[in-house]
This record gives C-alpha cells, sequence and structure tokens, in this order.
C-alpha cells in the first residue's frame, strides 16, 4: 500500500460541527416565519445548493430569504446569523497540526459558502493553515460532482492512492474512492485516526 502524499480534509462534520437550527432561530426571531419553518426552507429550498456552488451570490441569497421568510435585518446582521453556527471538532483539528508539523500538505474540500468560509476564517485560526482550499461556491459544483474531484487533483498535483481523503458523507467518500483515492468515511475522530495512521501517516 502506498502511503498518501497529500490528506484532504472534508469541512463541515469531519473539521467543524454545524447547526443550521442556530441559524434558524435568528432568522426566525426578525422574520414572518417560525423557526422550524425556516429550517425547513433552509434544508428542502434548492437555494441553499445555488448559493453554495455559486450561482447566486450573498446578496441575491440574502433578498430571497428575506422574501420568503419576511426576515427584516440588514445583511451584515443576517450574515453574523447565518454563519454563526460552528463548533471545532478539537480533535481532528488537533489531527491536522500533527500532520503540518510532519510537512504533510493538507487541503480543504468542502461544498459551501462565502458566508461560512469568511466566518470559519475569522473564528477559527486553524483555518488559514491550509495548502488550498476547493471550495464548492467557487468552481459552480458540488461534491460528489467528478467535476470537484477533478480540481483536487490539479491543485493538490496528486492523483490516484497519493490522496487521503476524509469526508463523512458517503456519497463524497465514494466518489473520492471511485478515483482510486485512499478514502476515511469519517465518524469519529478516533476510528479516523486510526485509519489515517493503518495508511502509514505519522498521526
Amino acid at each position: 500500500m502506498t502511503r498518501p502524499e497529500v490528506v484532504v480534509f472534508d469541512l463541515g462534520k469531519v473539521l467543524v460541527d454545524f447547526d443550521y437550527s442556530i441559524a434558524s432561530r435568528q432568522i426566525a426571531r426578525r422574520g414572518k416565519m417560525a423557526a422550524v419553518e425556516v429550517q425547513h426552507f433552509i434544508d428542502h429550498s434548492p437555494l441553499l445548493r445555488r448559493y453554495e456552488t455559486g450561482a447566486i451570490n450573498r446578496e441575491q441569497f440574502y433578498q430571497e430569504v428575506c422574501r420568503v421568510t419576511g426576515y427584516a435585518g440588514d445583511l451584515d446582521a443576517f450574515s453574523r446569523s447565518f454563519a454563526d453556527i460552528f463548533t471545532p471538532i478539537e480533535p481532528m483539528i488537533a489531527l491536522h497540526a500533527r500532520l503540518r508539523e510532519q510537512r504533510l500538505p493538507t487541503f480543504i474540500f468542502s461544498n459551501t459558502n462565502d458566508l461560512a468560509v469568511a466566518h470559519i476564517r475569522q473564528n477559527f485560526p486553524f483555518f488559514g493553515h491550509f495548502d488550498a482550499y476547493v471550495l464548492s461556491y467557487e468552481h459552480g459544483a458540488m461534491k460528489p460532482d467528478a467535476k470537484l474531484y477533478e480540481v483536487v487533483e490539479r491543485v493538490t498535483n496528486k492523483r490516484g492512492e497519493h490522496i487521503a481523503y476524509l469526508d463523512d458523507r458517503l456519497e463524497n467518500a465514494r466518489a473520492g474512492m471511485a478515483r482510486g483515492w485512499q478514502v476515511v468515511h469519517h465518524q469519529t475522530a478516533t476510528a479516523s485516526i486510526a485509519a489515517l495512521r493503518n495508511l502509514g501517516l505519522p498521526v
């Protein structure tokens, strides 16, 4: 088995946890919908997907949320309410730090949006310590679309078993496996650390 030369991390549920119900409650406080209805809208409307594939920008996303929910705050208030939903997963952040200490290149590969990235960059210092970032909204595609995996291979300059990849969503993990990547389907920090160790990585 080849030892991977780079490690690619999903972001949400791997390095940071998130809870959109926090945003739903904040939006509901200044709107005309109950929090549960806002949550349903976020979860089931195609709007978030459009935002996270770059089809619409932050201002357009905000305006549509206002239109549907009656949200009355300005864009700055909305941005804080929508993005402040993350908590760090400390054992995984510590894992990343150990890889960096060994000078192993690391990358972020995430379905996300610019509001989330701006918030995480500002509030979680670990986020600044990756070699590069492949973010769905910057490339017009979301995992498990093969287009985005091709971007990872270009950015890392690696292919196949030279890439170790951690993702909590099985469909995304399988798309990496289909390209020959050495994939860890992340469920717990303990299991993922053990899996990377089994790949020969210094964790």
